[in-house]
């Protein structure tokens, strides 16, 4: 069984055994979040320190962005944290979910082997490094599983006027298993791929692949938070999630612990606060 249908049947687990009576009461919140935030750990460091201080309890299951909105189109979801802007807006369009709020971002990167013989490195355009990886027929990596990075993936292929295809483009079959496990693939097979940035320093040290690409606008990973519409499913936490999130997308509350995130073990944030209030308090 692979790790996207374990989260869905995971979620289903934990309902039956006593989640769906507590999403009757004030203090639980489900969320369903996009696996990259999960292995960094920031995910697990917000739901902490927000019960801590509120008493609130926050659980959540993982899967890629698509799937992660199918688990909450279930209606058994009060929050989704996901990051592929046109997946999210047929999500609210569709009446499932009530709005798009920005949370955070990072950025995604083009890593491949030290060597890099297709001799992308520097490249400050990231459509430009694909044209030549498929040019030379360079070994790419793809998640391919309609997640939040296959979706930003196939943005830049699109952007870029080609249409990857032929045995130098492989789909990895365990890739909706997330950005961990695809790295470490892509880093066994001496391949280049498309990452995001906190799972690569996150990794750094297991891998030989060298980051070659970064910097581009288009590069930009945006994280946005979804309540799910009560008017939909009566049996939503709305109150709940909705203090969560705006404990999240506060300036000095969750919005702190994201800006500083990271910084102690890898010497730089994982993620940047993109909160509108973050913004407002900040001017940036």
């Amino acid at each position: 069984m692979n790790a996207v249908k374990v989260c869905a049947l995971a979620a289903v687990i934990v309902l039956s055994l006593g989640v769906a009576a507590a999403r009757a009461e004030r203090g639980f919140v489900m969320l369903a979040s996009t696996i990259g935030p999960i292995d960094a750990g920031i995910v697990a460091a917000l739901e902490d320190a927000f019960e801590a201080e509120t008493g609130v309890r926050v659980r959540h299951v993982g899967a890629g962005t698509g799937e992660a909105l199918k688990i909450a189109q279930g209606g058994e979801i009060d929050l989704v944290m996901v990051h592929a802007k046109a997946l999210e807006e047929k999500f609210v369009a569709e009446g499932y979910g009530t709005q798009r709020i920005p949370l955070m971002y990072n950025d995604f990167v083009i890593v491949g082997p030290p060597a890099d013989p297709a001799r992308i490195r520097g490249m400050k355009s990231a459509t430009q490094a694909l044209t030549i990886l498929a040019e030379r027929a360079a070994p790419f990596v793809t998640r391919g599983d309609k997640s939040g990075t296959h979706v930003a993936e196939m943005e830049l292929w699109n952007k870029s006027g080609v249409k990857p295809s032929g045995s130098w483009y492989k789909v990895y079959e365990k890739g909706n298993e997330g950005n961990g496990p695809t790295l470490r693939y892509t880093d066994a097979s001496g391949a280049y791929t498309l990452i995001d940035r906190a799972t690569y320093l996150s990794l750094k040290k297991e891998v030989k692949l060298e980051v070659l690409v970064e910097g581009d606008e288009a590069l930009l990973n945006r994280i946005s938070l979804i309540p799910v519409d009560q008017k939909r499913f009566p049996r939503v936490n709305a109150p709940d999630a909705t203090r969560f999130v705006n404990w999240l997308t506060a300036p000095e509350k969750g919005q702190r612990i994201i800006a500083g995130f990271g910084v102690e073990r890898y010497g730089s944030p994982l993620f940047f606060p993109d909160s509108v209030r973050w913004h407002q308090t900040n001017g940036k």
